[in-house]
């Protein structure tokens, strides 16, 4: 199944970095959810993005690879958090680690819990 269709049972308007989601009363904590990517450069794009930098500016290459990576981290992320039975998601964060050359690792965590709208 495709993840962004699992994901969608928690709306992106329903995450916060921050520690609340406005309008909205905590009612559970569920625990820590996370989403993880390990993705690698193909020797085309690393080629490619070579390129670029003789130009200078962005290398969009490698700035594709990195929304790709964020954008599936989050939506397990997200997945994760219905799994445990959340609406919602707060206190989001990303981190990125190199594991190799070459090689990077995207996580993207936060709190799932369960909000219900303010009285």
């Amino acid at each position: 199944m495709d993840l962004l269709k699992q994901a969608a049972t928690v709306p992106h308007e329903m995450t916060s970095t921050a520690f609340d989601i406005a309008g909205y009363d905590v009612v559970a904590t569920l625990g820590v959810v996370r989403g993880v990517v390990v993705r690698s450069r193909s020797v085309v794009g690393t080629f490619g993005a070579k390129l670029q930098t003789i130009f200078g500016g962005n290398i969009s290459v490698f700035t594709s690879l990195a929304e790709q990576a964020r954008e599936q981290a989050y939506n397990t992320m997200l997945l994760q958090a219905h799994m445990a039975g959340g609406n919602a998601v707060i206190g989001v964060r990303y981190d990125a680690n190199e594991m190799m050359p070459g090689v990077t690792e995207v996580l993207c965590y936060g709190t799932a819990v369960v909000v219900d709208p303010q009285g």
